[in-house]
Formats: C-alpha cells, sequence, structure tokens
C-alpha cells in the first residue's frame, strides 16, 4: 500500500490561528485579518498574516516524533510576489508550532490555536 505524502496527518486538518510568531508580534499578525494557516486533505492549504497571503503544498512528515506537514508556499505581500518554504507539526491537541520561511528574506517561529468562530470577531 503507498502512503499519499501530500495528506496532512488528520489531526493538523483545518484552520488554525496564529496566536504567536518570533517575527512580529500580535498587533503586525493581525493586521488585516486575523492570523492563520490552513491545511486541506488534498494535501494544499492557506496562510495570512500581516499583509501576506499565501498557498501551500504539503507533504506530510514526521518531526521529532510528531505528525507534521513541509510545504513550500508562494503569495503576495502588499502586492509583490513573495514564495518561501515551512513546516508545521502538531504540538498537543490544540496547538501546532512551526517555522516559515521567506525565499531571500525573513524567517519566523509561530504557534496557532484551532480556530474558532470568536476568532473570525477579532478586530485587528
Amino acid at each position: 500500500m503507498v502512503r499519499d505524502i501530500r495528506k496532512p496527518p488528520a489531526p493538523l486538518l483545518g484552520r488554525w490561528r496564529i496566536v504567536g510568531m518570533s517575527g512580529w508580534d500580535r498587533d503586525a499578525i493581525d493586521l488585516v485579518e486575523p492570523g492563520f494557516i490552513e491545511f486541506a486533505r488534498d494535501g494544499t492549504g492557506r496562510l495570512g498574516f500581516i499583509a501576506v497571503t499565501g498557498w501551500l503544498d504539503c507533504r506530510a512528515i514526521e518531526r521529532d516524533g510528531l505528525p507534521g506537514v513541509e510545504f513550500s508556499w508562494e503569495g503576495v505581500d502588499e502586492g509583490d510576489q513573495v514564495s518561501g518554504r515551512g513546516w508545521a507539526v502538531l504540538a498537543d491537541d490544540d496547538t501546532i508550532k512551526g517555522q516559515l520561511y521567506f525565499h531571500l528574506g525573513d524567517e519566523s517561529s509561530f504557534r496557532a490555536k484551532r480556530f474558532t468562530a470568536a476568532d473570525d470577531l477579532d478586530e485587528p
């Protein structure tokens, strides 16, 4: 049986609210909308924070014994094309942690919690 490496582990599926990043504070993260990262069953995903929006191409991994994904991403930052890579693992039932890299640019660790209806109401 061949394992589909594009499918993120089931516990990571869905939308996660970015609650902290080493490179930016919460006000910056939520500048345009509540910061998020999202993993879909088909191995794609999305992210958004500050003025960055991006689309993910994910591969399932295990990192330090934790289920997770590695991904490449491309998107826009204030109208400029940007791209990069990153990873995320399930830290516990309600939290993921990971690292985001901009191609030839910044990098930041991040932590995220499951998105709730209340997060949609957060004002930047």
